[in-house]
């Protein structure tokens, strides 16, 4: 029944996404946002159903070469920020266009968390964050934190400001 994988090896975990009836219409958009990303198979309800017949019951994806699996397994599951995709980004620019193209039809959250148009949560972070709140001086950890905890979508320059103060 359901087609896990048409790649030649298969992935140990697949984060695997319950939704009402939006399965292709979300990872079409995931793919359109994430580079190196394809939809690998899709497959449909026949007459047996639960779902009507012809109409999609998952999709197998990759974004950025990972594998996730989607369900159209209706409304009797919803997301919750409990789980969220990570997405570590170098640049601003990076930050700029992962939370522009995610954000659309969604809405913005606190420290560089948002929850798209799926209700899907997503957390868009500078690698330098990590580098920041881990220093060893925790005047400058606590000056970072302070500064992302006022921000929705994070700013490298404004987060860098805040750790070089004196």
């Amino acid at each position: 029944m359901f087609v896990i994988s048409k790649t030649k090896t298969m992935q140990k975990i697949t984060p695997f996404l319950w939704f009402d009836s939006q399965a292709e219409e979300a990872t079409n958009f995931y793919v359109s946002i994430f580079s190196d990303s394809k939809i690998v198979s899709v497959t449909r309800y026949g007459k047996a159903g639960p779902g009507p017949e012809g109409s999609v019951m998952s999709v197998v994806f990759q974004l950025n070469g990972q594998e996730f699996y989607a369900l159209n397994g209706g409304p009797l599951f919803t997301f919750s920020p409990a789980i969220s995709f990570f997405i570590h980004c170098k640049t601003q620019e990076e930050i700029d266009h992962f939370w522009e193209k995610l954000l659309a039809g969604g809405r913005e959250d606190r420290c560089g968390w948002l929850q798209d148009k799926y209700g899907l949560s997503w957390q868009v972070i500078p690698d330098a964050l990590g580098e920041m709140l881990g220093d060893k001086d925790a005047a400058k950890s606590k000056r970072v934190m302070e500064a992302m905890l006022k921000m929705g979508k994070l700013d490298i320059a404004t987060l860098k400001a805040a750790y070089d103060q004196q």
